[in-house]
């Protein structure tokens, strides 16, 4: 190690090397951990999917497999507002160390687990570093680089997502077949331990110690009504009926969690979610834009590769480049958009500009049938993703943009949680539309055996589809094609709401730039390490 480089982070301050236009390399390497670990957050569940069966095969309990996704989702979402204020009130780098050390030790110990119970207990381990590891990354961004500058590594954060995307499942099945099921986990083990290894090393940021205590009873509010919200939409329309006893008494629960939860985050001393945050205008639109984003993206990521494999006769083994032209586009986008915002300093017209693209995009695949051709597909895929590509990173800048440095954190993880909402409502929503719409075109076309063999699930894998008769694979074929449309059809509809939001977004300077500059006030210091 030799010399240090500051970088004065504040409202209206920059790092000394952003104002010469260059990173030093010592803030490269903190931002190459950061990647690291952000790619281990997204990359985990994908891996993990593809080994599934091989799991369920050796440990059993196949009646609990749903288990082992709800709860790493459950623990994640949970503990993700959570992460960002002890990040805020006790310092950023310890709060992500500690997650990467929690989301290792439950990697460590899934990858030994000797039974389904084992493993659906060490996976909600996983999941709670997990939600400190998004929330790290981009609120440890947002300490490093003023958000003006911070639109040259949208692209980064977009090919990393884009890579845990498409090469998840390649990895899984990869790792899996040569190695076991439990390497799906160990190989979280030395990424981790690199990430580990560099910030500690190489990042420095102000100690904090906030005077004020945890607010327990808001933490306990937040857990109860996240979880069960989460548990509506993840078992609503599949282990129990949306109208069952059970998702009601669900909703009763979240729902009066939630609103006991707003109510005391305007009493407690330190609230989990300082609600002065939400009078930002720009932060608020963007908190609503960051859940629909996340509703139709996740539901389009579900919905495409079963369209491609049922109806375009796709192999499921490359499942993940299925989404390439969707991902390619969005990449792309995403480091045009950070470039001009960098450049320019104006970010409003992006999220206009994608929520047309992606209502565009969405309506156009909702008129895909059985004779559309992967050209077809491919080429209405890179519309919605272009229009994501707008969307993704520029919600965060303009969040984060909106808040004191005090609250950074809340700002990413409250960012983030509405995001990860988002996709749990839009998997529900959109998931449940799309089995009704194909048991009853099943229903219509091949009676009711038709309806029966889709009645427990309307997603038959590869396997179970080529040994179904020509005219109930034809049926089916139609069905799926009816029910994407359905989904994406409603997908657009709410895209809509994307565009109206943009509209009212204001586009106020962002910090950092050479205006903002002047006169900014004294700051924290965050201390980079030369390497």
């Amino acid at each position: 190690m030799a010399d240090t480089v500051e970088s004065v982070i504040a409202e209206g301050g920059q790092p000394q090397s952003a104002a010469e236009g260059k990173q030093p390399r010592s803030v490269r390497v903190v931002l190459l951990a950061l990647m690291i670990a952000m790619m281990l957050a997204m990359l985990d569940n994908m891996i993990v999917g593809t080994a599934m069966p091989t799991i369920v095969g050796e440990l059993g309990g196949l009646e609990h497999l749903s288990w082992v996704v709800t709860g790493y989702t459950l623990a994640t979402a949970a503990s993700t507002p959570i992460w960002g204020k002890i990040g805020d009130m006790y310092g950023r780098k310890g709060a992500f160390l500690s997650s990467i050390v929690i989301f290792l030790l439950g990697s460590a110990l899934s990858g030994m687990a000797q039974d389904m119970g084992q493993l659906i207990g060490f996976r909600a381990v996983q999941g709670l570093g997990a939600g400190g590891l998004m929330v790290g990354v981009m609120a440890i961004i947002g300490d490093l680089i003023p958000p003006r500058e911070r639109g040259k590594y949208q692209g980064m954060m977009a090919g990393v997502m884009a890579l845990a995307m498409i090469g998840g499942p390649l990895v899984g099945g990869t790792i899996t077949d040569n190695w076991g099921w439990r390497w799906a986990f160990y190989i979280n083990l030395p990424l981790g331990a690199v990430a580990l290894a560099l910030v500690t090393a190489v990042l420095h940021l102000p100690k904090k110690r906030s005077k004020a205590g945890i607010d327990y009873l808001g933490v306990l509010l937040l857990t109860v009504g996240i979880t069960s919200i989460v548990l509506v939409t993840t078992w609503g329309g599949t282990e129990y009926a949306w109208t069952s006893a059970r998702i009601m008494e669900l909703t009763g629960i979240g729902v009066a969690a939630l609103v006991g939860f707003v109510f005391w985050q305007t009493k407690a001393a330190e609230p989990v979610v300082p609600l002065h945050i939400f009078k930002s205008r720009n932060f608020t639109l963007m908190s609503v834009i960051g859940f629909i984003t996340g509703f139709v993206m996740f539901g389009a990521t579900l919905f495409l590769p079963l369209y491609q494999q049922a109806v375009q006769g796709a192999s499921a083994t490359n499942s993940g480049l299925l989404l390439l032209p969707m991902l390619g586009a969005m990449l792309v986008t995403s480091m045009v958009a950070g470039r001009v915002t960098t450049n320019s300093g104006r970010y409003k017209i992006f999220p206009i500009v994608g929520g047309v693209l992606m209502t565009v995009g969405l309506y156009l695949l909702s008129l895909m049938d059985t004779g559309t051709t992967r050209l077809t597909s491919g080429l209405y895929m890179a519309v919605v993703g272009a229009g994501m590509g707008c969307l993704m990173q520029i919600t965060m800048l303009v969040a984060q943009n909106s808040v004191q440095m005090k609250d950074m954190g809340v700002a990413s993880s409250s960012t983030t949680l509405f995001r990860t909402l988002g996709s749990s409502f839009g998997v529900a929503i959109m998931g449940a539309l799309f089995n009704h719409r194909v048991q009853d075109v099943m229903a219509d076309r091949a009676g009711a055996a038709g309806a029966r063999m889709t009645e427990q699930s309307a997603q038959l894998d590869a396997k179970s589809l080529a040994k179904l008769p020509v005219m109930v694979r034809e049926a089916y074929q139609h069905a799926v094609s009816s029910g994407t449309h359905s989904a994406f059809l409603l997908g657009a509809g709410i895209s809509v709401l994307v565009l109206i939001a943009a509209l009212f977004v204001k586009e106020v300077p962002l910090k950092g730039g050479p205006k903002a500059a002047e006169g900014a006030e004294a700051a924290p210091v965050a201390v980079v390490e030369a390497v």
